[in-house]
């Protein structure tokens, strides 16, 4: 795993932790985070709260970080998430996913900075694959 100071890897590390007061730090309070499954947010607020429910959601959630490349004002990480399914999160189902199943999948995120925090992020991550892998255990 990645760590240090990259504003992606913090933002990642507080939302796995539940430490949502760190966003403060890491975004601009008008931050537009898009994301798939009907978890776009167009503020730090609505972000915070897809974090609270991704971490009730899914036990154990972990984002990895395998590389970050920064380039000015923009850092791109790949990432692999893992964790399990305990709960229903956006459009991701337990009817769908199966309830208690472990998952493994690839993200990759694209932030744009503006004066040290989070302006705007993309998220893009495997979630067919999510959908239609059998359960991993």
């Amino acid at each position: 795993m990645i760590s240090g100071s990259s504003v992606t890897a913090r933002w990642l590390a507080a939302g796995d932790s539940g430490n949502l007061d760190e966003f403060d730090r890491l975004m601009h309070a008008d931050v537009v985070v898009h994301a798939p499954a009907g978890l776009s947010t167009s503020s730090r607020d609505e972000e915070k709260q897809v974090w609270r429910d991704a971490v009730a959601s899914v036990r154990g959630l972990r984002h990895e970080i395998q590389e970050i490349l920064t380039d000015g004002d923009t850092e791109m990480a790949r990432v692999i998430v893992t964790g399990t399914i305990v709960g229903d999160l956006g459009s991701v189902t337990t009817e769908a996913t199966g309830a208690d199943r472990a998952f493994t999948l690839d993200q990759a995120i694209i932030c744009h900075l503006r004066d040290g925090r989070i302006a705007e992020a993309w998220e893009i991550a495997d979630i067919a694959a999510l959908l239609t892998a059998p359960p991993q255990g």
